[in-house]
């Protein structure tokens, strides 16, 4: 008990567990028992745990020469899960981001439920656009890039699949 977090919220069957790395041995080795699909990525810090916690003072201080503005596209925070002015992503914003639950699933749930049908992974691999699709069914999904399939072709085609999908 308390070693291992729900660290992000991707959708009704995707999360993610982080905390004590014997722990999440331990979690793997039941999941693979129970033929439950796991993956085990490799990271040296544990993101949206109490692991944070002890950096709050040092990331303070890096974060505190950060000057918020307000942007010229709305910005939908997966921290809030609600849009959010661009003017208060100061420090203490960024901490919160990295120390609280991700909180994908019910931002994209907030989103389809105000009438966005369309979501556009931007990434070099599009990983949750599965669970995009899971929290939003009728929605359009699709990413950018593909793994080892970058560049301006694989671009256009992700566009073009946007398009035949009925995205203006």
């Amino acid at each position: 008990v308390g070693r291992i977090d729900v660290a992000a919220v991707n959708g009704p069957g995707s999360v993610v567990v982080a905390g004590d790395a014997d722990a999440l041995d331990e979690l793997v080795a039941r999941c693979e028992l129970d033929e439950v699909r796991v993956r085990r990525v490799p990271v040296d810090y544990a993101s949206h745990t109490w692991h944070v916690e002890a950096l709050e003072g040092e990331l303070a201080e890096v974060l505190a020469p950060v000057v918020p503005r307000v942007g010229g596209v709305p910005f939908f925070s997966t921290t809030e899960a609600a849009f959010v002015d661009t003017a208060e992503l100061d420090g203490g914003y960024w901490y919160r981001n990295l120390r609280q639950r991700v909180r994908f699933a019910e931002a994209v749930e907030s989103l389809a439920g105000q009438g966005f049908g369309a979501f556009v992974e931007v990434s070099s691999h599009p990983v949750l656009g599965m669970a995009v699709q899971e929290a939003a069914a009728d929605a359009v999904v699709v990413g950018t890039l593909r793994r080892d399939d970058g560049g301006s072709g694989r671009f256009l085609t992700s566009l073009a699949e946007a398009w035949v999908r009925g995205v203006p």
